[in-house]
């Protein structure tokens, strides 16, 4: 897996205004005080912040999904060895990108005269320090929020998916689940009774979304996600505990994955390592900011080691059978089934709290311009039709595995490692960058923009190849008939 307290807050100006909302904010607001102009960047180490361990839990919260989930067919994407090799060399990029983004919105901050910014204003204040970008610098700042709303638009896609390939996957095998988890090394739950396409499946989600989306402060969510963070937890553990218990031996899988393949691996690796969006918001709460980069390092070591070591013992358990989410590869036994339940609920509730930022983003400026007689139905109204387009996108791309790597490639790659090393090329303009940096930077945003471009490519003609080829074995069932 990105600033107001409140969902309630009435948004003025332009559709992506300067104030950058995140879900870490509603589920932990901004200590009272002064109005922002007025505090020093030291308020922030008052005795109302956060502390060191609940930045900690909300940045491992912020960072673990379901692209987790997918890494272990992203590691057989890449094949056994240069997989997790890959997703180190990725997750040390990720966590410097992230230090680049505190590091210049410290800088920016001080140069402004205000306690903090968000991931958008560091972007147009950069661009303020470069003469002939000066003049676009607004355009900085909505580039960001729009790449924003893509990425939570997408996750919130990506969830619509998760949940209805689990749900069915569980009842389709519900008449002969039993209390033995029986190994027989493929895709591991047996459809015994077909029901169904996932996409109705979705369907029977929405109004639930729906009405889950109209809570009017995500504070009153804030039990529930810790349940649901909870039961996340114990999934995980199981998962681990099945995949080492069943691996088989002697291990025969590609060392190295076939090249067409690896931009989908870039695509859901990027996916996962998204996290970017909460560092600032984070940072800015903490009690003892200054304590941050030991959060950042230890958080997202913990990340990057459940990352890779999810995703080379999943694909060392399963092997060319893994599935799009690990859930799905799970025996047809109560335990795992539930399993796949309880994460769901989970993934159900994180809904809710993705969805929070394009909607605060989006919906308060047309708000704004409704009597107030009408704000509520124009609320409700905005927010129905938002999550009923995520739907929709979902049913037409009603594959886990393509949906994540997808919304990896087109967004998340610009938010984690396209822009960071940019923002540090224009926000030291001034005060000269040496000529190491500046090729490091650079590298590291091509890097980025070849993932993006190669990862967009690959998904997209994969997706026409299997609605291409769903369509014509529907053809050939009809004609059977």
């Amino acid at each position: 897996m990105t600033s107001s307290s409140d969902v309630d807050t009435r948004g003025e100006g332009s559709l992506f205004s300067d104030h950058h909302p995140s879900e870490m904010d509603a589920l932990c607001p901004s200590p009272p005080g002064p109005s922002r102009p007025q505090r020093t960047y030291e308020r922030f180490g008052g005795q109302t912040g956060t502390s060191f361990c609940q930045t900690l839990i909300h940045l491992l919260k912020g960072n673990i999904g379901t692209g987790l989930l997918g890494l272990p067919l992203a590691v057989k994407n890449a094949g056994l060895v240069l997989g997790p090799i890959s997703l180190l060399c990725m997750g040390v990029i990720a966590v410097h990108c992230m230090r680049l983004l505190v590091l210049c919105s410290h800088h920016l901050s001080a140069k402004a005269n205000v306690p903090s910014l968000t991931y958008g204003e560091a972007v147009q204040h950069g661009m303020e320090n470069v003469p002939w970008l000066r003049r676009h610098s607004q355009w900085g700042k909505r580039t960001v929020n729009l790449f924003l709303i893509i990425t939570q638009l997408g996750f919130c896609c990506v969830y619509f998916v998760f949940l209805s390939d689990n749900v069915k996957q569980v009842v389709e095998a519900a008449n002969a689940t039993t209390f033995n988890c029986h190994v027989n090394y493929t895709n591991q739950t047996q459809v015994l009774v077909p029901s169904f396409d996932s996409r109705l499946y979705m369907l029977c989600f929405l109004p639930a979304v729906v009405l889950l989306v109209f809570t009017p402060n995500l504070k009153y969510l804030a039990p529930l996600s810790l349940v649901a963070n909870l039961v996340m937890t114990i999934s995980l553990v199981l998962i681990y505990f099945y995949s080492l218990m069943n691996i088989t031996y002697p291990i025969d899988l590609p060392k190295v994955g076939r090249a067409k393949d690896y931009p989908l691996f870039f695509g859901t690796a990027i996916f996962a390592f998204e996290g970017i969006g909460v560092i600032l918001p984070l940072e800015n709460k903490m009690q003892r900011p200054q304590s941050f980069p030991l959060v950042l390092y230890m958080g997202m070591g913990i990340v990057t080691f459940l990352y890779i070591s999810l995703g080379t013992i999943g694909y060392m358990c399963f092997g060319d059978n893994i599935g799009g989410s690990i859930t799905l590869n799970l025996p047809n036994c109560w335990t795992y089934q539930a399993v796949k339940l309880l994460y769901s609920f989970g993934i159900l509730i994180s809904f809710a709290l993705q969805f929070y930022v394009p909607a605060e983003i989006l919906i308060p400026p047309v708000l704004a311009r409704v009597s107030e007689r009408w704000e509520m139905a124009v609320n409700l109204l905005l927010r129905t039709v938002l999550v009923i387009f995520t739907c929709g996108l979902a049913i037409l791309i009603p594959e886990l595995d393509l949906v994540i790597s997808l919304v990896g490639s087109v967004s998340s790659s610009f938010l984690a490692l396209i822009f960071p090393p940019l923002l540090e090329l224009v926000a030291f303009h001034a005060e000269g960058l040496s000529p190491l940096v500046t090729i490091k930077n650079v590298v590291i945003s091509v890097v980025g923009l070849v993932g993006f471009l190669t990862g967009t490519y690959i998904a997209i003609v994969e997706i026409i190849a299997r609605n291409t080829l769903k369509h014509g074995d529907a053809s050939s069932s009809y004609l059977v008939q």
